[in-house]
Protein backbone atom coordinates (compact mmCIF):
# COMPACT_ATOMS: atom_id res chain seq x y z
CA UNK A 1 0.00 0.00 0.00
CA UNK A 2 2.92 2.50 0.80
CA UNK A 3 5.65 1.37 -0.90
CA UNK A 4 9.56 2.73 -0.06
CA UNK A 5 9.66 4.51 -3.31
CA UNK A 6 6.17 6.64 -2.44
CA UNK A 7 8.22 7.16 1.04
CA UNK A 8 11.20 7.82 -0.55
CA UNK A 9 9.23 10.92 -2.71
CA UNK A 10 7.53 12.48 0.07
CA UNK A 11 11.10 12.60 2.05
CA UNK A 12 12.36 14.16 -1.23
CA UNK A 13 9.69 16.74 -1.47
CA UNK A 14 9.37 17.40 2.22
CA UNK A 15 11.22 20.75 1.56
CA UNK A 16 9.21 21.87 -0.94
CA UNK A 17 6.38 21.39 0.46
CA UNK A 18 7.50 22.83 3.79
CA UNK A 19 8.13 25.90 2.06
CA UNK A 20 4.98 26.33 -0.25
CA UNK A 21 3.01 25.66 2.75
CA UNK A 22 0.57 22.59 0.93
CA UNK A 23 1.42 19.54 -0.81
CA UNK A 24 2.93 19.52 -3.99
CA UNK A 25 0.68 18.25 -6.74
CA UNK A 26 2.97 15.08 -7.27
CA UNK A 27 2.41 14.10 -3.91
CA UNK A 28 -1.46 13.85 -4.44
CA UNK A 29 -1.57 12.17 -7.90
CA UNK A 30 1.11 9.45 -5.89
CA UNK A 31 -1.36 9.33 -3.25
CA UNK A 32 -4.42 8.67 -5.07
CA UNK A 33 -2.35 6.02 -7.31
CA UNK A 34 -1.12 4.14 -4.25
CA UNK A 35 -4.31 2.90 -3.61
CA UNK A 36 -4.39 4.38 0.14
CA UNK A 37 -7.49 6.81 -1.29
CA UNK A 38 -9.56 3.80 -1.27
CA UNK A 39 -8.36 1.53 1.75
CA UNK A 40 -11.40 2.56 4.08
CA UNK A 41 -13.44 3.36 0.85
CA UNK A 42 -16.91 1.31 0.93
CA UNK A 43 -16.40 -1.58 -1.56
CA UNK A 44 -19.76 -0.46 -3.11
CA UNK A 45 -18.13 2.86 -3.95
CA UNK A 46 -15.08 1.13 -5.49
CA UNK A 47 -12.99 0.40 -2.29
CA UNK A 48 -11.15 -1.96 -0.54
CA UNK A 49 -13.35 -1.61 2.67
CA UNK A 50 -10.11 -2.62 4.85
CA UNK A 51 -10.38 -2.60 8.55
CA UNK A 52 -10.16 0.43 10.47
CA UNK A 53 -6.38 -0.81 11.54
CA UNK A 54 -5.06 -1.30 8.05
CA UNK A 55 -4.86 2.14 7.29
CA UNK A 56 -2.20 3.20 10.58
CA UNK A 57 0.47 1.29 9.70
CA UNK A 58 0.10 2.87 6.17
CA UNK A 59 -0.03 6.72 8.04
CA UNK A 60 3.08 5.68 9.83
CA UNK A 61 5.36 4.81 7.46
CA UNK A 62 4.78 7.73 5.32
CA UNK A 63 5.74 9.56 7.98
CA UNK A 64 9.72 8.40 7.69
CA UNK A 65 9.62 10.48 4.50
CA UNK A 66 7.31 13.74 5.66
CA UNK A 67 4.78 13.88 8.82
CA UNK A 68 3.07 17.01 7.22
CA UNK A 69 2.12 14.64 4.44
CA UNK A 70 1.71 11.40 6.53
CA UNK A 71 -0.52 13.56 8.85
CA UNK A 72 -2.76 15.22 5.08
CA UNK A 73 -2.79 11.90 3.35
CA UNK A 74 -3.63 10.31 6.27
CA UNK A 75 -7.14 12.83 7.13
CA UNK A 76 -7.88 12.47 3.92
CA UNK A 77 -8.29 8.60 4.05
CA UNK A 78 -9.56 8.97 7.59
CA UNK A 79 -12.63 11.80 6.03
CA UNK A 80 -13.72 9.47 2.81
CA UNK A 81 -14.55 6.57 5.81
CA UNK A 82 -16.14 9.31 8.12
CA UNK A 83 -18.14 10.30 4.79
CA UNK A 84 -18.71 6.46 4.47
CA UNK A 85 -20.98 6.98 7.60
CA UNK A 86 -24.12 9.38 6.12
CA UNK A 87 -26.81 8.89 4.63
CA UNK A 88 -26.62 6.95 1.16
CA UNK A 89 -27.88 9.89 -0.56
CA UNK A 90 -24.59 11.93 0.38
CA UNK A 91 -22.40 9.47 -0.13
CA UNK A 92 -24.21 8.76 -3.21
CA UNK A 93 -23.76 12.49 -4.23
CA UNK A 94 -19.93 12.68 -2.79
CA UNK A 95 -18.28 9.13 -4.01
CA UNK A 96 -19.72 9.20 -7.73
CA UNK A 97 -16.26 9.43 -9.11
CA UNK A 98 -14.85 7.22 -6.09
CA UNK A 99 -12.57 8.75 -3.44
CA UNK A 100 -12.44 12.43 -2.76
CA UNK A 101 -9.88 15.25 -1.00
CA UNK A 102 -12.12 16.46 1.82
CA UNK A 103 -10.71 18.37 4.93
CA UNK A 104 -12.63 17.94 8.17
CA UNK A 105 -12.48 21.47 10.66
CA UNK A 106 -14.65 19.76 12.73
CA UNK A 107 -14.79 21.75 15.80
CA UNK A 108 -18.83 22.91 16.10
CA UNK A 109 -18.14 26.80 15.46
CA UNK A 110 -20.73 27.28 12.80
CA UNK A 111 -24.11 27.46 13.11
CA UNK A 112 -26.99 25.67 10.76
CA UNK A 113 -30.64 27.61 10.89
CA UNK A 114 -33.27 24.94 9.83
CA UNK A 115 -34.62 25.69 6.33
CA UNK A 116 -37.64 23.80 4.48
CA UNK A 117 -35.36 20.98 3.20
CA UNK A 118 -32.21 21.30 5.23
CA UNK A 119 -29.94 24.16 6.98
CA UNK A 120 -28.82 27.55 6.24
CA UNK A 121 -24.91 27.68 7.67
CA UNK A 122 -22.54 30.33 8.46
CA UNK A 123 -19.43 30.06 10.46
CA UNK A 124 -15.55 30.26 10.53
CA UNK A 125 -13.28 26.97 11.51
CA UNK A 126 -9.48 26.60 11.93
CA UNK A 127 -7.23 23.80 11.12
CA UNK A 128 -8.65 22.54 7.86
CA UNK A 129 -5.97 20.09 6.80
CA UNK A 130 -5.55 19.91 3.07
CA UNK A 131 -7.89 22.40 2.29
CA UNK A 132 -6.13 23.34 -0.79
CA UNK A 133 -6.55 20.94 -2.66
CA UNK A 134 -10.52 20.11 -1.31
CA UNK A 135 -12.98 18.83 -3.31
CA UNK A 136 -15.69 18.56 -0.62
CA UNK A 137 -15.25 20.22 3.31
CA UNK A 138 -17.12 18.07 6.22
CA UNK A 139 -17.28 20.89 9.19
CA UNK A 140 -18.95 20.93 12.92
CA UNK A 141 -22.16 23.16 13.64
CA UNK A 142 -24.59 23.99 16.04
CA UNK A 143 -27.83 22.67 14.26
CA UNK A 144 -31.49 22.53 14.96
CA UNK A 145 -33.83 25.34 16.59
CA UNK A 146 -32.33 27.52 19.55
CA UNK A 147 -34.92 25.72 21.77
CA UNK A 148 -33.20 22.18 20.80
CA UNK A 149 -30.09 22.45 19.53
CA UNK A 150 -27.39 19.68 18.51
CA UNK A 151 -24.27 19.08 17.05
CA UNK A 152 -23.85 17.89 13.78
CA UNK A 153 -20.94 17.54 10.99
CA UNK A 154 -22.07 19.24 8.00
CA UNK A 155 -20.85 18.18 4.19
CA UNK A 156 -20.52 20.94 1.26
CA UNK A 157 -19.09 21.31 -2.07
CA UNK A 158 -15.37 22.97 -1.91
CA UNK A 159 -17.02 25.55 -4.12
CA UNK A 160 -19.75 26.93 -1.46
CA UNK A 161 -16.49 27.87 1.23
CA UNK A 162 -13.95 30.68 1.19
CA UNK A 163 -10.89 29.78 2.30
CA UNK A 164 -8.82 31.92 4.66
CA UNK A 165 -5.11 31.98 4.47
CA UNK A 166 -3.82 31.98 8.00
CA UNK A 167 -1.24 28.80 7.82
CA UNK A 168 2.14 30.33 9.27
CA UNK A 169 3.19 28.13 11.37
CA UNK A 170 6.78 26.88 13.00
CA UNK A 171 5.97 22.78 11.93
CA UNK A 172 3.43 21.10 9.78
CA UNK A 173 3.90 23.53 7.28
CA UNK A 174 2.77 21.58 4.58
CA UNK A 175 -0.36 20.71 6.06
CA UNK A 176 -1.84 23.90 4.68
CA UNK A 177 -4.45 24.01 7.22
CA UNK A 178 -6.05 27.32 6.78
CA UNK A 179 -9.40 28.47 7.87
CA UNK A 180 -12.17 28.03 5.88
CA UNK A 181 -15.22 30.05 5.91
CA UNK A 182 -18.86 30.17 5.09
CA UNK A 183 -21.45 32.52 4.87
CA UNK A 184 -24.98 31.83 4.91
CA UNK A 185 -24.98 28.63 2.82
CA UNK A 186 -27.80 26.26 2.02
CA UNK A 187 -27.41 22.47 2.51
CA UNK A 188 -29.76 20.19 2.02
CA UNK A 189 -30.82 17.64 5.11
CA UNK A 190 -28.73 14.48 3.55
CA UNK A 191 -25.61 16.17 4.18
CA UNK A 192 -25.93 16.52 7.78
CA UNK A 193 -25.52 13.92 10.56
CA UNK A 194 -25.92 14.10 14.43
CA UNK A 195 -22.42 13.42 16.59
CA UNK A 196 -24.15 11.60 18.75
CA UNK A 197 -24.24 8.66 15.99
CA UNK A 198 -20.47 9.83 14.65
CA UNK A 199 -19.10 9.41 18.55
CA UNK A 200 -21.00 6.28 19.21
CA UNK A 201 -20.86 3.99 15.74
CA UNK A 202 -24.41 4.46 15.32
CA UNK A 203 -24.56 6.69 11.86
CA UNK A 204 -26.62 5.53 8.67
CA UNK A 205 -23.42 4.38 7.09
CA UNK A 206 -22.72 1.82 10.07
CA UNK A 207 -26.30 -0.01 8.80
CA UNK A 208 -25.60 0.75 5.20
CA UNK A 209 -22.50 -0.92 4.66
CA UNK A 210 -23.02 -3.69 7.26
CA UNK A 211 -19.10 -4.21 7.66
CA UNK A 212 -16.96 -3.59 11.48
CA UNK A 213 -14.83 -0.50 10.22
CA UNK A 214 -18.22 2.02 9.82
CA UNK A 215 -19.37 0.84 13.42
CA UNK A 216 -15.89 2.51 14.70
CA UNK A 217 -16.49 5.37 16.77
CA UNK A 218 -15.27 8.88 15.61
CA UNK A 219 -12.77 9.94 18.48
CA UNK A 220 -10.60 6.36 18.84
CA UNK A 221 -10.20 6.42 15.38
CA UNK A 222 -9.30 10.19 14.52
CA UNK A 223 -6.68 9.63 17.89
CA UNK A 224 -5.18 6.80 16.61
CA UNK A 225 -4.45 8.18 12.63
CA UNK A 226 -3.61 11.47 14.00
CA UNK A 227 -0.94 9.50 16.39
CA UNK A 228 0.88 7.82 13.93
CA UNK A 229 2.54 10.94 12.29
CA UNK A 230 4.60 11.65 15.48
CA UNK A 231 5.18 7.64 15.86
CA UNK A 232 6.61 7.58 12.69
CA UNK A 233 8.47 10.61 13.00
CA UNK A 234 10.37 9.63 15.91
CA UNK A 235 11.36 6.52 14.07
CA UNK A 236 12.79 8.52 11.52
CA UNK A 237 14.36 10.38 13.93
CA UNK A 238 15.84 7.30 15.33
CA UNK A 239 16.80 5.64 11.99
CA UNK A 240 19.05 9.14 11.41
CA UNK A 241 20.56 9.04 14.72
CA UNK A 242 22.14 5.28 14.30
CA UNK A 243 23.15 6.74 10.97
CA UNK A 244 24.50 9.92 12.38
CA UNK A 245 26.76 7.72 15.24
CA UNK A 246 28.21 5.74 12.42
CA UNK A 247 29.59 8.46 10.89
CA UNK A 248 30.04 11.30 13.25
CA UNK A 249 33.29 12.52 14.70
CA UNK A 250 32.93 15.27 18.06
CA UNK A 251 34.35 18.18 17.35
CA UNK A 252 37.62 19.13 18.99
CA UNK A 253 37.73 15.37 20.59
CA UNK A 254 38.17 13.74 17.43
CA UNK A 255 36.22 10.99 19.17
CA UNK A 256 33.99 8.82 17.17
CA UNK A 257 30.71 9.58 18.95
CA UNK A 258 29.51 5.31 18.14
CA UNK A 259 32.29 4.57 20.64
CA UNK A 260 30.34 6.60 23.36
CA UNK A 261 28.48 4.45 25.92
CA UNK A 262 26.06 7.26 26.47
CA UNK A 263 25.72 7.64 22.63
CA UNK A 264 24.67 3.79 22.57
CA UNK A 265 22.42 3.86 25.43
CA UNK A 266 20.16 6.63 23.91
CA UNK A 267 19.68 4.57 20.81
CA UNK A 268 18.93 1.31 22.65
CA UNK A 269 16.40 3.36 24.95
CA UNK A 270 14.73 5.13 22.38
CA UNK A 271 14.66 1.81 20.02
CA UNK A 272 12.79 0.31 23.37
CA UNK A 273 10.59 3.11 24.07
CA UNK A 274 9.15 2.59 20.12
CA UNK A 275 8.62 -1.27 20.19
CA UNK A 276 6.52 -0.35 23.04
CA UNK A 277 4.33 2.22 21.44
CA UNK A 278 3.90 0.50 18.66
CA UNK A 279 2.77 -2.63 20.92
CA UNK A 280 0.66 -0.10 22.47
CA UNK A 281 -1.05 1.45 19.52
CA UNK A 282 -1.59 -2.50 18.38
CA UNK A 283 -3.46 -3.13 21.62
CA UNK A 284 -5.48 -0.35 21.46
CA UNK A 285 -6.59 -0.86 17.86
CA UNK A 286 -7.20 -4.40 18.36
CA UNK A 287 -9.43 -3.75 21.09
CA UNK A 288 -11.63 -1.38 19.39
CA UNK A 289 -11.91 -3.92 16.44
CA UNK A 290 -12.68 -6.45 18.44
CA UNK A 291 -15.36 -4.94 19.87
CA UNK A 292 -16.77 -3.83 16.71
CA UNK A 293 -16.35 -7.11 15.23
CA UNK A 294 -17.95 -8.66 17.43
CA UNK A 295 -21.70 -6.20 17.06
CA UNK A 296 -20.50 -4.74 20.96
CA UNK A 297 -21.19 -1.36 21.67
CA UNK A 298 -17.75 0.93 22.41
CA UNK A 299 -18.92 2.30 25.58
CA UNK A 300 -16.85 5.54 26.78
CA UNK A 301 -14.34 3.87 29.01
CA UNK A 302 -13.13 2.22 26.31
CA UNK A 303 -13.35 5.28 23.40
CA UNK A 304 -10.90 7.75 26.69
CA UNK A 305 -8.55 4.64 27.05
CA UNK A 306 -7.77 5.06 23.40
CA UNK A 307 -7.74 8.64 23.06
CA UNK A 308 -5.24 8.30 26.58
CA UNK A 309 -3.23 5.74 24.53
CA UNK A 310 -3.57 7.69 21.39
CA UNK A 311 -2.17 10.84 23.59
CA UNK A 312 0.77 8.64 25.26
CA UNK A 313 2.02 7.76 22.15
CA UNK A 314 2.38 11.59 21.06
CA UNK A 315 3.88 12.50 24.64
CA UNK A 316 6.54 9.77 24.14
CA UNK A 317 7.26 10.06 20.59
CA UNK A 318 7.95 13.80 21.07
CA UNK A 319 9.91 12.66 24.07
CA UNK A 320 12.10 10.45 22.26
CA UNK A 321 12.87 12.94 19.82
CA UNK A 322 14.22 15.23 21.90
CA UNK A 323 16.35 13.31 23.55
CA UNK A 324 17.99 12.23 20.65
CA UNK A 325 18.12 15.26 19.34
CA UNK A 326 19.68 16.95 22.79
CA UNK A 327 22.98 13.89 21.57
CA UNK A 328 23.15 15.25 17.84
CA UNK A 329 24.95 18.38 18.13
CA UNK A 330 23.88 21.48 16.64
CA UNK A 331 24.05 20.44 13.26
CA UNK A 332 21.23 18.70 13.31
CA UNK A 333 19.26 22.38 14.16
CA UNK A 334 19.55 23.64 10.49
CA UNK A 335 16.07 24.07 8.85
CA UNK A 336 16.50 21.51 5.82
CA UNK A 337 17.39 19.01 8.78
CA UNK A 338 14.86 16.13 8.47
CA UNK A 339 15.79 15.71 12.28
CA UNK A 340 15.35 19.49 12.97
CA UNK A 341 11.98 19.20 10.71
CA UNK A 342 10.55 15.93 12.46
CA UNK A 343 11.03 18.01 16.20
CA UNK A 344 9.06 21.08 14.88
CA UNK A 345 6.57 19.19 13.51
CA UNK A 346 5.93 16.68 16.53
CA UNK A 347 5.68 19.68 18.92
CA UNK A 348 2.85 21.04 16.63
CA UNK A 349 0.69 17.46 16.29
CA UNK A 350 1.52 17.29 19.83
CA UNK A 351 -1.07 20.71 20.05
CA UNK A 352 -4.01 18.95 19.15
CA UNK A 353 -6.55 18.77 21.37
CA UNK A 354 -7.26 15.44 21.21
CA UNK A 355 -3.53 15.03 22.65
CA UNK A 356 -4.24 16.84 25.50
CA UNK A 357 -2.22 14.72 27.90
CA UNK A 358 -3.57 15.77 31.07
CA UNK A 359 -7.05 15.68 29.91
CA UNK A 360 -7.02 12.67 28.14
CA UNK A 361 -5.53 10.52 31.48
CA UNK A 362 -8.32 12.55 33.50
CA UNK A 363 -11.14 11.24 31.13
CA UNK A 364 -9.83 8.29 30.99
CA UNK A 365 -9.58 7.75 35.14
CA UNK A 366 -12.50 9.39 35.55
CA UNK A 367 -14.76 7.21 33.77
CA UNK A 368 -12.85 3.94 35.14
CA UNK A 369 -13.89 5.05 39.26
CA UNK A 370 -17.58 5.87 37.85
CA UNK A 371 -17.05 9.56 38.32
CA UNK A 372 -18.85 12.21 36.35
CA UNK A 373 -17.86 13.13 32.87
CA UNK A 374 -19.10 16.37 30.97
CA UNK A 375 -21.53 14.62 27.98
CA UNK A 376 -19.62 16.78 25.24
CA UNK A 377 -15.96 15.76 26.37
CA UNK A 378 -14.47 14.61 23.02
CA UNK A 379 -14.47 10.69 23.49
Amino acid sequence: MVSADFVARLADRAGEAENMRRLPRATIDDYRESGLARLLLPARYGGQQADFPDSLDAVRTMAHGCASSAWTLGFYTLHNWLLALFDEQAQDEVFVDGPVLCPAPLAPTGRGAPVDGGIRLTGRWSWATGVMEADWVLVGAICGPDDEPYPALVLLPASDIRVDDVWHTAGMCATGSNDVVVDDVWVPGHRLVKVVDIYSGTTPGAALHDAAVYRWPMVPALALTAAMPALGSAELVADLYAQRLGERILAYSGVAQKDQPTAQVRLGDARVRLRTLRTLVDAAADDIQSRVSGGQHVGRAARANTRAAAAHVVHESRAVIADLLEASGASVQFLDNPMQRAKRDVDVIAGHVVFDYDLSRELAGALEIGANVSPFAMI
